[in-house]
This record gives C-alpha cells, sequence and structure tokens, in this order.
C-alpha cells in the first residue's frame, strides 16, 4: 500500500485495488509474518489473545456469492439490522494499559451455519502453535491467555484446546433466572381449565429460587389426539418430559 500510494509512483487506489484483484498473497506466510512481528504482551510479560466474529458488511455487492446476513448493533440510530455481508472470526494479541493496541494475528471467513465452537478451537490452536514455533512462548512462561465473550463456549473450547499452554477466560453459560416468589402469580389460567378434563400427567419439581414449579399434560387440550401411540410419563425423577 505504501509503494502504491508514495506521491513519486502518480498512483491512486486504483493501481492498489489492481494489484489486489490480479495478485496473489501466500496466506501460510503472511500468517507466519505476523506471528514473528512486533507482539503486544500484558504488564507481567504474559500473552493474552482475543477471539471474536465481526463481520465484513458489503450490501451492494450483489454479485458477490456467500454473503449471509450479519446482525449489527444499533449502527448509529438504536436499532438492530440485518445487513449483507461476511463474518470473520478474528484472532488479535492485546496490550494492557490505557494505549489497547492489538496486534491481528488470524481471519477466517466463517460460513453459513458454520460450528462455532469448532472452527474457533482450530484456528486457535494454528495460532498458538505458529506462536510457540516463532518462539512467543517457550517452556516455562506463563501459560498464554485467551479471553473469550458470552458468545462462545468456553468450557468446550478448553476441552477442544487441552495439550496447549493456554488458559481460557470467558463468562460462564448463565442459568435460567426467574422472579422472587413475591412476584410470581399463584395460579396462572390457561385457557379455559374447568371445560378441560383432568391432567393424565403432573409434575412438580423443586427450583432454587423459587419455591415449586408445576407441570400438566392433558391429552384433550386440543382436542382429540391425532396420535395415538403418544404415552405421558407419570412417575420418575429424571428429565420432564416436553
Amino acid at each position: 500500500m505504501d509503494l502504491a500510494l508514495a506521491p513519486e509512483h502518480r498512483r491512486g487506489h486504483g493501481a492498489l485495488y489492481g494489484g489486489l484483484n490480479n495478485g496473489r498473497i501466500d496466506l501460510t506466510a503472511l500468517r507466519g509474518l505476523l506471528a514473528r512481528g512486533p507482539m503486544p504482551r500484558a504488564a507481567d510479560g504474559r500473552l493474552v489473545l482475543a477471539v471474536d466474529v465481526s463481520p465484513w458488511l458489503r450490501p451492494d455487492a450483489v454479485a458477490c456469492p456467500d454473503r449471509s446476513f450479519c446482525h449489527t448493533y444499533g449502527r448509529g440510530e438504536s436499532k438492530h439490522q440485518m445487513i449483507p455481508g461476511w463474518p470473520y472470526s478474528f484472532v488479535a494479541a492485546l496490550e494492557a494499559g490505557r494505549t489497547c493496541w492489538t496486534a491481528l494475528l488470524d481471519a477466517v471467513r466463517l460460513d453459513p451455519g458454520a460450528d462455532l465452537a469448532a472452527i474457533t478451537t482450530n484456528q486457535l490452536r494454528q495460532v498458538v502453535t505458529r506462536l510457540i514455533a516463532a518462539g512467543r512462548w517457550r517452556h516455562g512462561d506463563p501459560d498464554i491467555l485467551i479471553v473469550l465473550d458470552a458468545g462462545y463456549d468456553a468450557p468446550r473450547i478448553a476441552h477442544l484446546l487441552t495439550g496447549l499452554p493456554v488458559q481460557i477466560l470467558g463468562p460462564p453459560a448463565l442459568e435460567p433466572r426467574h422472579a422472587p416468589p413475591s412476584t410470581l402469580p399463584r395460579e396462572l389460567p390457561v385457557g379455559q381449565p374447568r371445560r378441560r378434563a383432568p391432567a393424565q400427567a403432573w409434575r412438580r419439581v423443586r427450583l432454587r429460587r423459587s419455591g415449586y414449579l408445576g407441570r400438566r399434560a392433558h391429552d384433550d387440550r386440543h382436542g382429540a389426539p391425532a396420535a395415538t401411540a403418544r404415552r405421558s410419563r407419570r412417575r420418575g425423577t429424571g428429565y420432564i418430559p416436553g
């Protein structure tokens, strides 16, 4: 880019785009070069990596294949929109302090319906392997810290990265929370209970925060059952059917 935009060459952005369209980039060599380049570290010298998904929005590229609808936040008007583009998974090295400089180490385009945890695990494994090969991490150094946000399955990624000198930092999976007992109505009328037959199955479980939860099953909820081979479980202590 510096050569294409230098004044003495009298070239503009068109020359840069032409070089990208007609040229070739060795991705393996580029990824190795990024791993050997200047690397930001935390205050204690530890390598800290962050992974996140960010879309490359191209709503006007109607002729480009494999676009998917990307969820965008806000866009300056306090509303969420679905805009065509390509979602990418980025891995960057973080730096402590006020500057918060980052160094991008890898980027992978996500196909529609891709397994985010599997792709992220493979991407992180390759990045960590390249950092070790480049001498950025040696035996005796603190483990590489990998930071995830709430959109990742941190326990699964930590299990899949077993054997690498890494530590996973991510929020735990949030379990469903229930309202306090004082704000819950004692009875939730559904339809017309008096006109229905008695429940064929009933289950009551104790909740951690909100007392008890009852569950009833009626065969006549929508009239006569169409599938006569279905059965309901009346007793047991395992999984609640439904």
